[in-house]
């Protein structure tokens, strides 16, 4: 007996199947999303209980998590795209549930550090083969709305990690929190392992021009790791839609990553309070903003494509001074106000992206497709956003600490300084959602696919190295540079976590040199060639 079933054609026999389906994934996706919050909104009693700092604190939620995050949910798009996906996905979530347990047991950095790793790498299998599946149980037309109600998961996530985040930490302590959450994601995953089958693949792709045996034929195509991550990168528009949501999402980690910590050391929230009125609005204007971007753009794509990146930048841009109001105005209760509007409309880059990304790839390369999305959006916005809001935190905590401030007040201002240095990051996201909907443009004139070679790639990527390699000759000097030679000579005498920072140091160093040199070469390579290339 096969577990494998075909989406029909027509009038979609299986359509009540196909949504009770969608509603099982989005219910996993729930768990991904609140065993992450959960970390965020426990941030304030697991630094009074071991005293981590706030740097350590957005390295762990944020870099460290993102790193492992995206390096093993490439992987596991590879392996999906040739295997069930159900049972990938069944396997990650019950590897995130049982470290997210193992996070309540932690008593030192290096350990709640390796369970946080352990969450990232089981996450790593939620979304990407979650994305294949709904695209072979749902036709084009329907994907945009499709995705987006698979991506309510991230607000009723994050409001529920919130909410019982909060009051678990009033009632039964934080590391309880964590052990009873882990618990439930478990049986989550089994029942989904039980009720979800594995549809066919590209059985929902066939149309006038294309016969259901040529979709399938096209779905059952095999294409290699490298040949799928080339053909992602070097087409223009999908590159400028993963940079775009990277930036996207960097405010959005920003927010997420921080807002209850902001709440409570900032506003004077407390717990309870946040429990109903921040969890409550984050699952009404989340939600809301990530059914109506999905329905939105669905109507509006049938028109042009270029909707996909005009959406989320019409949202950025209209969100951007409630953002700033939103640090700005004193007293939680306007805070909370004034954030459910930036809220709602930072969430509208997810499912147009989603949708456009599923709708340009082939069958066969969906779920490593979404997985390169996902890469590129979460080491930019979850690495990124926690991890600069922590340091900056630190940074003006200590400047406030020396004016002769007091520890709480030196750390509140701290934060608040840091909220605000967010703001700019809205101008950037917007900017590269105009990259996007140009280079989409640029495919709807010309009548095909256009790729570049990696020209633009290498741009991004010689920048990035460069400028990181310079910030570094800054800060360090031109020896260490490249490589901090003082700093590793003294590993053997370090504790655990200096060795993990130093480590890192090195992993940063060789990293910003080899998108240096690789980006450089990519340039040159693409000017000695034609920059665009059009094919049906």
């Amino acid at each position: 007996m096969t577990d494998t079933v075909a989406a029909p054609l027509g009038a979609h026999r299986t359509k009540p199947y196909a949504w009770l389906v969608l509603g099982l994934l989005c219910f996993i996706y729930i768990f991904n999303f609140l065993d992450r919050q959960l970390m965020s909104i426990l941030i304030e009693s697991i630094k009074k209980d071991t005293g981590f700092t706030d740097s350590q604190m957005g390295m762990m939620t944020g870099f460290y998590f993102a790193l492992f995050y995206t390096v093993f949910g490439v992987i596991v798009g590879a392996i999906a795209d040739r295997t069930s996906r159900k049972y990938i996905l069944g396997a990650g979530a019950i590897l995130w549930s049982i470290f997210t347990a193992l996070c309540g047991v932690a008593h030192t950095y290096p350990q709640m550090l390796a369970a946080r790793v352990g969450v990232g790498v089981g996450e790593a299998a939620g979304a990407p083969p979650s994305y294949s599946i709904i695209s072979d149980y749902f036709p084009p037309e329907k994907r945009g709305l499709a995705l987006a109600l698979f991506s309510l998961g991230v607000p009723f996530g994050q409001a529920l990690g919130a909410a019982f985040g909060a009051q678990m930490d009033a009632t039964i302590g934080w590391r309880n929190a964590f052990i009873s959450i882990g618990a439930a994601g478990v049986v989550a995953a089994v029942l989904m392992m039980i009720f979800v089958r594995e549809p066919k693949r590209g059985a929902m792709d066939a149309n006038a021009n294309v016969s259901q045996a040529q979709a399938e034929a096209n779905a059952s195509e095999k294409v290699s790791f490298t040949a799928t991550i080339w053909s992602f990168v070097n087409r223009p528009m999908l590159l400028w839609a993963a940079l775009a949501c990277g930036l996207c999402s960097f405010v959005g980690y920003c927010a997420l990553g921080w807002n209850a910590s902001f709440l409570i050391r900032v506003k004077g929230i407390t717990r309870e309070e946040l429990a109903i009125w921040y969890a409550g609005m984050l699952a009404v204007s989340m939600g809301l903003g990530t059914w109506f971007s999905g329905a939105i753009v669905d109507w509006l794509a049938k028109r042009s494509k270029v909707w996909y990146a005009l959406v989320p930048a019409i949202a950025f841009t209209l969100a951007t001074p409630f953002w700033f109001a939103y640090v700005w105005v004193p007293g939680w209760e306007a805070s909370v106000a004034m954030l459910a509007l930036p809220t709602f409309f930072t969430i509208m880059y997810l499912a147009p992206a989603l949708a456009l990304v599923q709708n340009s790839v082939k069958p066969s390369q969906r779920t490593m497709s979404g997985a390169i999305l996902l890469m590129v959006l979460n080491i930019i916005g979850l690495g990124g956003g926690p991890t600069m809001v922590g340091f900056l935190s630190d940074i003006f905590r200590d400047e406030a600490l020396a004016t002769g401030l007091d520890a709480t007040a030196a750390g509140a201002q701290g934060l608040h300084t840091a909220f605000y240095w967010v703001t700019p990051f809205y101008a950037v996201a917007v900017g590269f959602l105009v990259l996007q909907a140009s280079a989409i443009q640029r495919e709807i004139k010309a009548g095909g696919v256009i790729r570049d070679g990696g020209f633009r790639l290498g741009l991004v990527l010689s920048a990035v190295g460069l400028v990181g390699l310079y910030l570094r000759y800054q800060g360090l000097g031109l020896p260490a540079m490249f490589l901090n030679l003082d700093r590793l000579g003294q590993f053997g005498a370090q504790e655990l976590t200096g060795q993990i920072d130093t480590v890192m140091d090195v992993f940063f160093s060789v990293a910003l040199s080899f998108f240096a040199v690789w980006g450089l070469f990519l340039v040159a390579t693409g000017l000695s060639r034609p920059r665009a290339s059009a094919s049906a």
